[in-house]
């Protein structure tokens, strides 16, 4: 009688092809949080409240705001995402259109997500995490047309949009927003984000989702062939 050896755990630095790394990922129940960037193996550190826990509550409030008011689009959090063979990221947020509505994002049979969603939500440290290196190279490399970047410790959010291949920062409006191109009516007050605070978050999503821009877009979304 033979036996099946056993199957290695991950490591930190490890090179695996994608099927490997989900074979030990999944044999490995009580890991948190690992991710496959550009055929590497990144393992994630403790959380702390400033640093991530309440930053990423603030922008996953963010988003659900503009769901509950967007029916049809597709969000979720800390979400494995297989964007290609050698990228198995698990983005902290994401929104993604529906299939319907020309989006990318698939779910698989295994309830696992395949491709590119419209936008990537990551909470960095700061300048010097790979969120803003390799991470965002491989999205840019599969087509995620917006990534958003808070870095905590640099008190800063970046907003990047695909533009010609090559991701630009995008500038804020007048009144001190972030206005996304694939979603309209999906403002963010950077001010009140960096300050936590839940109530001008919402508030700018309301304004957003009372545009004319927004209701011909929400009827686009929520109508199905």
């Amino acid at each position: 009688m033979t036996t099946s050896p056993a199957v290695p755990p991950l490591i930190a630095g490890d090179c695996l092809a994608r099927d490997e790394f989900e074979r030990r990922y999944s044999a490995m129940p009580d890991l948190k949080k690992a991710e496959l960037i550009e055929g590497v193996v990144y393992m994630a550190s403790p959380v702390r409240y400033v640093q991530h826990g309440r930053p990423h509550f603030v922008l996953a409030g963010w988003l659900s705001a503009y769901e509950a008011r967007t029916p049809g689009v597709i969000s979720c959090t800390d979400t494995s995402l297989r964007l290609d063979l050698d990228n198995e990221p698990q983005p902290d947020l994401l929104l993604a259109l529906p299939e319907h509505a020309g989006g990318a994002l698939r779910i698989a049979a295994d309830g696992f997500l395949v491709g590119a969603p419209e936008l990537v939500v990551e909470i960095a440290a700061s300048s010097a995490s790979y969120d803003l290196h390799q991470k965002l190279g491989a999205y840019r490399r599969n087509g995620v047309h917006e990534y958003v970047v808070w870095r905590t410790e640099d008190a800063a959010i970046d907003w990047f949009v695909l533009e010609g291949g090559r991701y630009r920062a995008q500038p804020l409006d007048a009144d001190g927003c972030y206005r996304s191109r694939r979603f309209p009516g999906l403002w963010l007050p950077v001010a009140a984000a960096l300050a936590r605070e839940l109530g001008p978050l919402h508030a700018a999503v309301e304004r957003g989702c009372g545009t004319p821009e927004h209701a011909a877009f929400a009827a686009r979304v929520a109508s199905r062939p």
